[in-house]
């Protein structure tokens, strides 16, 4: 790691003032993947503007009937704040799925929208990575490629996006409230993260030196019908092969509303509207999830080691969708046999 200077700011405008007049400055909250990446020379930064002292860490109820969450508070915080525990379980359960007690004590919603993938080969400076060195090359399209992507891959990148929180954040449509030297804007989630195309380097819409100041969720938070799916290679603390965040809303067994997205299979969260559409106005059951599985996953490619994604992906869509009709089942103590009955 090279030496930089660190700043702490007191107010999002000093921040954004810093980083203008800092060259190679960086934002950092919790660190947990930043650092990382500059330990690992994976990333520069001459300066670090510390953001954690520029707004309130808080969740606030907004007249809509929706909530906002702070960006700079943590993933723990947010998981178990009782507002989001009983509006959005979805949202807290996905969240609780990723990463250990101790990163998620550090790691800010903010943060954890802005990591960067996973991929064995990014991790690798020796390495060639488009992601890295644009030009350089992709080895995973060719080599060890088991946790890559199926869906929205480009010749220039296969990595996956590795968020938990951000496949719940998708499903439930929130919006990204962001600050900078232009102002302030909204973005709608679905439009935040990129798919690698021609510039895989670029993860997002972020301008420089903008910040993400917040996260609203509509008031429409899936609390009676929800499941959150993580399949992975270990129990703990491991990136998703596939996951999946199902909302339902229900009326007499019929589905009035529907929101799918996948996680581990593409390089953003996955949402086929298309496929949510066609539920409306059916029952949940094995072939209707599977039909919207079908269309989900439609033109999903695998690479040599990764094919197994597809069915996995279909198998979990079917599974969770199911398991949305009892949310209980995902308490702990529920064995995974309960699932049959359904």
């Amino acid at each position: 790691m090279d030496n930089f200077d660190y700043r702490l700011a007191a107010t999002t405008a000093e921040a954004q003032q810093l980083f203008s007049a800092g060259k190679g400055a960086r934002y950092v909250a919790g660190g947990t993947n930043l650092i990382d990446l500059l330990k690992y020379n994976l990333a520069d930064a001459d300066m670090l503007v510390d953001i954690n002292q520029t707004q309130p860490a808080v969740i606030k109820e907004l007249a809509d009937g929706g909530v906002r969450i702070s960006a700079l508070m943590t993933n723990a915080e947010t998981a178990y704040h009782p507002l989001i525990e009983q509006r959005y379980p979805l949202l807290s359960k996905a969240i609780l799925a990723g990463a250990s007690a101790q990163i998620r004590n550090m790691a800010t919603n903010g943060g954890n929208l802005l990591q960067r993938t996973r991929c064995y080969y990014f991790y690798d400076a020796a390495s060639p990575c488009n992601k890295r060195n644009p030009g350089s090359g992709c080895p995973a399209i060719t080599g060890q490629n088991r946790m890559m992507a199926i869906l929205g891959t480009s010749e220039h990148c296969i990595a996956v996006f590795p968020s938990d929180m951000c496949v719940a954040l998708a499903a439930l449509e929130a919006v990204i409230l962001i600050s900078g030297p232009d102002g302030q804007r909204t973005v709608k989630f679905e439009d935040f993260h990129r798919l690698p195309g021609d510039h895989p380097e670029i993860d997002n819409i972020l301008r420089p030196g903008e910040l993400i100041t917040a996260i609203d969720l509509p008031p429409a938070g899936f609390s009676k019908n929800y499941a959150y799916l993580k399949l992975r290679d270990r129990s703990s603390y491991a990136f998703a092969l596939v996951s999946v965040a199902t909302g339902f809303e229900l009326e007499n067994g019929i589905i009035k509303n529907a929101r799918i997205a996948l996680g581990g299979v593409a390089h953003k969260p996955w949402r086929v509207k298309e496929a949510e559409k066609q539920l409306i106005g059916k029952l949940v059951n094995k072939e209707t999830l599977g039909t919207a599985a079908d269309k989900i996953l439609q033109g999903a490619m695998g690479f040599e080691h990764n094919t197994f994604k597809i069915e996995l992906a279909k198998r979990a869509i079917i599974r969770n969708g199911l398991t949305a009709l009892k949310p209980e089942l995902q308490l702990p103590g529920a064995q995974p046999a309960d699932i049959s009955m359904l």
